[in-house]
């Protein structure tokens, strides 16, 4: 284990801001207590200091996880977010999407988001832009980059797609094996 190395911070942070923008810093500088992120096996790790101090006298070959895991690299250095960092940018999410209840299967099993599941999306939401998922009752369903503008939705036809999948909660069944080990 790890820190990032400078490249690898700003690959990192790029793909945080992303999501929820400015609030990046917030997750680093809690109320609660200082935290940081941590590079093992090409997955970047979110740990309190607190716990990092405890997890150094384990030997790197027999740690298998420490903190959330919020990504991994590729073995071409591009970051992917996985699921299991969803419970962290969703209270700071700047853009959000919410489904239609009949559309939150469909988004759950892994399919993008079609103009017709559409219930809400965030004011000023641009192209390419991430946006974290949510159902009506504002419950978190995973997180992905908006096709379409706000503005460029409203008159889309219903089939056409607003939001392109990036990471569900079925994803904790679908993919347990490979999610964190």
């Amino acid at each position: 284990m790890r820190p990032l190395t400078d490249e690898e911070t700003k690959i990192f942070f790029e793909k945080l801001t992303k999501y929820i923008g400015e609030n990046v810093r917030l997750l680093i500088d809690r109320p609660d207590g200082a935290y940081c992120f941590r590079l093992h096996r090409d997955r970047v790790f979110y740990i309190s200091e607190k716990l990092l101090k405890h997890a150094v006298s384990i030997d790197r070959d027999n740690l298998v996880s420490i903190g959330t895991c919020f990504g991994k690299f590729t073995k071409t250095r591009k970051f992917r977010l996985h699921i299991t960092a969803l419970d962290y940018l969703a209270p700071y999410a700047q853009y959000k999407i919410w489904l239609k209840p009949t559309a939150e299967q469909q988004f759950v099993y892994g399919n993008h988001i079609m103009k017709s599941g559409l219930g809400r999306i965030s004011e000023s939401t641009a192209k390419y832009q991430g946006v974290v998922v949510y159902n009506m009752a504002d419950i978190p369903l995973g997180f992905g980059v908006a096709a379409k503008a706000t503005s460029e939705c409203r008159h889309a036809e219903p089939m056409a797609i607003v939001c392109f999948h990036q990471a569900d909660v079925g994803e904790y069944i679908r993919a347990e094996d490979t999610l964190v080990g």
